[in-house]
C-alpha cells in the first residue's frame, strides 16, 4: 500500500533532530520514497549529508544555495509529495506555520504544500505550555494539520514534563495512517461533477437593507476543495461569502434565494452530485421598496413570504444517478430534525450541525457534524475537526452511497 508513496520530511533545529533519522528509516521500511528538507539550525544538530546518504536525494536547506539543483524547490518539493511530515517541529517553526511566515525553505514549503501535513512538536515544557504556543497549535489544528502530541519525560535541559518528541515509530505510524486514508481517496471522485452551494443569500427590503443568514461560505468551499483534491469537476453557486473559494472550481455568483435557485437549476442538469451547503434565507419581503425606507421612530411591520426550497426542488426533479445531500443547522433536537429533513425532502444524506457546540456553526474554521444517510439507521457523529477534514468525511459518505446505488 505504501510502496512508492512520496513523503517530504522537514527537520527543524531542536536537540531531537537526530530522531528524524529514525522517522526517515521507518517510512522507508514501509516502502515510502522520502525527500528531506532542513532548517539551517537543524544542520547544527544533524548534517544534511546524513539524510542525503539515507534518502539518496539532495537535501534542501536553502532554495538559493549554489549546490541546489532546483531554484524553486519549495514549490516542486512540496507539490510533488503526498504527505509533509515535520519532525521535530520547534516552537519557532510552529509559530511561523500558524501565522503564515515564509522566511526559509521549510516554512515556504509549508505554505506551498497542497498535501496533508503532520507535525510532531518538540520543545521545553514551559515553551510548550505557553499560551502563545497553545494558540499556535490550536491554529494549526483548525487549519487541518495533524499533530503527534509530544511525550512527557525528562528534557535535555533537565526539565521533566510534556514536550519531548514522540517516539519515531509513533510518528511513522501516524504518517502511514494518513497515507492509508488518502490512498482510498485519491481520484475516487474522478468522473463526478459536483455542484455545491455556499454562503448566505440576501433578500432585499429596499436598496440599502436586506435579510440574511450568518454564513461565511467556509464549509461549502471546504467541500469544493476536498472534491477537487479527489478528482471531481466542481462548480460552486455562491451567495454572499467572506471566505475565498478554492482555486480550480468554477464559481457562479447568486445573491438572492431566487437567483440561487435559477443558477442551481441550470447547473444541476450537468451534475452528478448536489451538495446544498448554502445558508439560504427561508423568507423574503413580500414587497421590496424601490426607495430607501426612512426611519420614522415607530415600529415597522414587515410581511414576509417563503423563498423557493431549492433542495426540495432539486430532489423532486432529480435525474437518474444524481446524489442529493443537504445540510441542517440546528439548535435543538439536532438528529431528530435532520432525519425529518432527510425523509421529507427525499435526500440521500444530511449533514447536521449543532450550532450550540463550541467550534461548530457559522464563520468558524472548525465544525462538529453528524452524518445521516437514507440507507443507515444509525447517525454518525464526528468530533471537532477542521472544516476540510469534515468535508472529506462528507465525501466519504458520498462515495459509499455511490457504490451502494
Amino acid at each position: 500500500m505504501f510502496a512508492g508513496r512520496r513523503v517530504a520530511l522537514g527537520v527543524s533545529g531542536g536537540i531531537a533532530a537526530y530522531k528524524a533519522v529514525e522517522v526517515l528509516r521507518g517510512l522507508q521500511r514501509a516502502g515510502c520514497e522520502v525527500r528531506v528538507g532542513m532548517t539551517k539550525r537543524a544542520c547544527e544538530f544533524v548534517t544534511p549529508l546524513t539524510f542525503r546518504a539515507l534518502s539518496g536525494a539532495h537535501v534542501v536547506v536553502d532554495d538559493y544555495a549554489p549546490d541546489n539543483p532546483d531554484p524553486i524547490a519549495h514549490i516542486t518539493f512540496s507539490q510533488s509529495v503526498e504527505l509533509f511530515v515535520v519532525a521535530p517541529a520547534t516552537a519557532n517553526v510552529i509559530a511561523k506555520f500558524a501565522n503564515g511566515v515564509a522566511d526559509d525553505f521549510l516554512t515556504s514549503t509549508y505554505l506551498a504544500s497542497n498535501a496533508p501535513v503532520l507535525v510532531a512538536p518538540a520543545m521545553n515544557t514551559t515553551m510548550l505550555l505557553h499560551p502563545a504556543t497553545q494558540r499556535n497549535l490550536a491554529r494549526l489544528r483548525a487549519d487541518g494539520v495533524r499533530l503527534v502530541e509530544p511525550d512527557a519525560g525528562e528534557m535535555a535541559c533537565g526539565t521533566i514534563g510534556p514536550g519531548r518528541l514522540s517516539e519515531p515509530q509513533q510518528i511513522v505510524t501516524a504518517a502511514l495512517e494518513i497515507l492509508r486514508e488518502t490512498a482510498g481517496r485519491r481520484d475516487d471522485l474522478a468522473g463526478e461533477r459536483v455542484l455545491v452551494t455556499a454562503g448566505a443569500t440576501r433578500e432585499e427590503l429596499d436598496p440599502v437593507r436586506f435579510i440574511s443568514n450568518h454564513s461565511s461560505g467556509r464549509m461549502g468551499f471546504a467541500v469544493a476543495e476536498a472534491a477537487l483534491a479527489r478528482g471531481a469537476e466542481v462548480t460552486i453557486v455562491a451567495g454572499a461569502t467572506t471566505a475565498r473559494p478554492p482555486a480550480g472550481a468554477r464559481v457562479v455568483r447568486a445573491l438572492s434565494a431566487e437567483e440561487m435557485r435559477g443558477a442551481v437549476m441550470r447547473e444541476v442538469e450537468g451534475s452528478t452530485v448536489f451538495i446544498a451547503a448554502a445558508a439560504v434565507a427561508d423568507y423574503r419581503p413580500a414587497a421590496r421598496a424601490e426607495e430607501k425606507m426612512k426611519k420614522s421612530g415607530s415600529a415597522l411591520t414587515l410581511t414576509l413570504e417563503p423563498t423557493p426550497d431549492i433542495l426540495a426542488e432539486v430532489s423532486r426533479s432529480r435525474h437518474n444517478g444524481l446524489l442529493v445531500v443537504g445540510f441542517a443547522a440546528e439548535t435543538e433536537r439536532v438528529v431528530e430534525n435532520a432525519r425529518d429533513k432527510l425523509t421529507r425532502k427525499n435526500l440521500d444524506a444530511v449533514v447536521a450541525n449543532d450550532l450550540t457546540q463550541d467550534g461548530a456553526g457559522f464563520d468558524t474554521e472548525t465544525n462538529v457534524i453528524t452524518l445521516l444517510a437514507r440507507d443507515r439507521e444509525q447517525p454518525s457523529t464526528l468530533p471537532l475537526m477542521s472544516k476540510l477534514d469534515a468535508a472529506h468525511h462528507i465525501l466519504d459518505e458520498i462515495v459509499r452511497l455511490r457504490k451502494a446505488k
